[in-house]
């Protein structure tokens, strides 16, 4: 009798799952579907001559993806528009499985907090002892916390601290001059609970997580993931992308000034596409042809510990191989003695930040009064994030120790 056999069925979205079906007539032919309500994929297989489908081993005939990849039903998800629901692994005529997967992982708790103005959430493994190292963990240009990133990295062993810098009560409302020194307030008070300190950032978050380490030597770790070595302009108000790249101010302050910043550059593509409602590359508004002005660069030869940065080949977010090439070099420049390295995924998007096995079949993302452009294949992108949290994880434990 033909069954579904999963394994794990409850585990961390970053955990990756292996399913087959066995039971099976030798070249049956089957379709395997995942759904959690609000989107589905589906893969055919036929079974090989011991009448088992592997996702781990075989490659659909036809289906959401191509080629052998265990992951594949998740990453290729597509929206129904029906309602969310539980995730379900089904195969018509022989069962369905439902998957538990867990944003907070099993063993891991959380506590909000709400002092000495820093608006964050800490997330650590039950019974820690203390000498777990640390991890802040920084949103990019939308602002708020990314709890999920952080709760699946403190089940690696961290305790971690999804901080949150603009965008939220108590905040700045606007990426526009957010003080440096709120992150130092925020290394101290992860201080108080960890080890050794490191930072994690997306996009802009990248940026500023090198900033961090730049700027307070407490950092033994930054990873960057399709960040920047140069800082730039704000993100200021305004109804849609033009008035707030429009709005000539400094995103960062150290010591009450504003730091040196690359400005946006608002051509005459860029316009055009707004005008016409296609999908903008906001790259588009950074230019490093002509290289950028020194003061604007981020001083990481400066950052007491190792440096990982990570880059998307076809990033239409904004250059991130340029602006990240620009920080490897100034480490190489100053042969920085800890440990650095600049990893390129060629084919990949934007959207490579995070944890893995989440839906990369959305090439685009809404902005304001836009429809942005991450740029990449589905594929490349999801296989790049899955490869990028990974690097991230074994850095991490690597530079601070677990």
């Amino acid at each position: 009798m033909a069954e579904i056999l999963v394994n794990p069925q409850t585990a961390p979205l970053d955990q990756p799952v292996e399913a087959r079906v066995v039971g099976l007539e030798p070249g049956q032919t089957i379709t395997v579907q995942l759904s959690t309500g609000e989107r589905a994929s589906h893969a055919v297989f036929d079974a090989d001559d011991h009448g088992v489908v592997d996702l781990t081993r075989h490659a659909p005939v036809e289906g959401s993806y191509r080629g052998v990849d265990p992951m594949g039903l998740f990453w290729s998800l597509e929206r129904t528009g029906g309602k969310p629901g539980p995730t379900v692994l089904s195969v018509e005529g022989v069962g369905d499985r439902v998957l538990d997967r867990l944003a907070v992982p099993e063993g891991v708790e959380r506590q909000e907090v709400r002092e000495n103005g820093l608006v964050g959430t800490l997330f650590a493994p039950e019974d820690d002892g203390g000498d777990l190292p640390g991890v802040i963990v920084l949103s990019g240009s939308e602002g708020g916390l990314h709890e999920t990133d952080a709760a699946l990295l403190a089940a690696h062993g961290f305790v971690t601290f999804a901080l949150g810098y603009f965008g939220l009560p108590g905040l700045p409302e606007h990426l526009v001059d957010v003080p440096l020194e709120y992150f130092g307030k925020a290394i101290d008070h992860l201080s108080e609970r960890a080890g050794e300190i490191g930072v994690v950032g997306g996009s802009r978050g990248g940026e500023l997580a090198l900033l961090v380490g730049s700027t307070y030597s407490q950092v033994k770790a930054v990873v960057s993931v399709v960040g920047s070595g140069v800082v730039t302009q704000a993100i200021g108000p305004g109804a849609n992308l033009l008035q707030k790249l429009s709005y000539e101010a400094a995103s960062w302050t150290l010591k009450g000034e504003p730091l040196p910043y690359l400005p946006y550059e608002i051509g005459d593509e860029l316009r055009t596409r707004i005008v016409n409602d296609e999908p903008v590359p906001l790259r588009l508004a950074f230019s490093t042809e002509d290289g950028v002005p020194e003061d604007t660069e981020v001083p990481v030869e400066r950052i007491a510990g190792g440096v990982l940065l990570i880059s998307s080949g076809q990033d239409d977010g904004w250059p991130s191989t340029e602006l990240s090439d620009v920080a490897l070099r100034r480490l190489k420049d100053h042969d920085h003695p800890f440990a650095h390295e600049h990893v390129v995924y060629p084919e990949a998007g934007h959207l490579i930040a995070g944890p893995p096995h989440r839906p990369a079949t959305e090439v685009t993302y809404p902005g304001p009064g836009v429809t942005f452009s991450g740029g990449g294949t589905p594929q490349a992108t999801a296989h790049a994030r899955a490869d990028a949290w990974k690097r991230t994880v074994e850095f991490l434990r690597e530079q601070l120790g677990t």
